[in-house]
């Protein structure tokens, strides 16, 4: 029986932080699925659009050797919607999660995951690198 992964995110300036996430996802489960932010929902959420658009980024995803499938994330803010076409085994997330209301963010309930049968698993976050350093040291020089 094949174990499916879900995760989701913007990744913009993909970087080894994204990498070294998706790694981690990869070694969980026998299928990765990442559910890939829209430019419109980016631009909403944050105030303002993605560096790159959507088809780049989703290029840079599916080059990565971690990566089985990308899906853009249909359901904006509730991301309960792409999970349910998914039917992962598990969201995977980064520990930067695990002190904010992740739940709220997704759009679903423990209830939720438990009645789907969907396992939440948190894995180390990486230190030292984000699109958000990136985008700092790049203006730095």
């Amino acid at each position: 029986m094949t174990r499916k992964v879900y995760t989701g995110g913007t990744f913009d300036l993909f970087h080894a932080g994204h990498v070294n996430f998706l790694r981690q996802c990869y070694n969980i489960g026998d299928k990765v699925i990442v559910s890939l932010n829209t430019d419109e929902f980016i631009t909403e959420y944050k105030g303002k659009g993605p560096l790159y658009s959507y088809a780049e980024r989703e290029e840079l995803l599916r080059s990565c050797k971690y990566v089985d499938e990308v899906v853009p994330n249909i359901g904006g803010a509730d991301s309960t919607i792409a999970i349910g076409l998914i039917r992962p085994d598990f969201i995977v997330i980064g520990s930067d999660w695990a002190n904010r209301d992740y739940y709220a963010q997704m759009g679903f309930t423990q209830e939720w995951l438990d009645n789907m049968a969907i396992g939440l698993i948190y894995v180390p976050y990486t230190e030292g690198i984000s699109t958000t350093i990136l985008k700092e040291r790049i203006l730095a020089r």
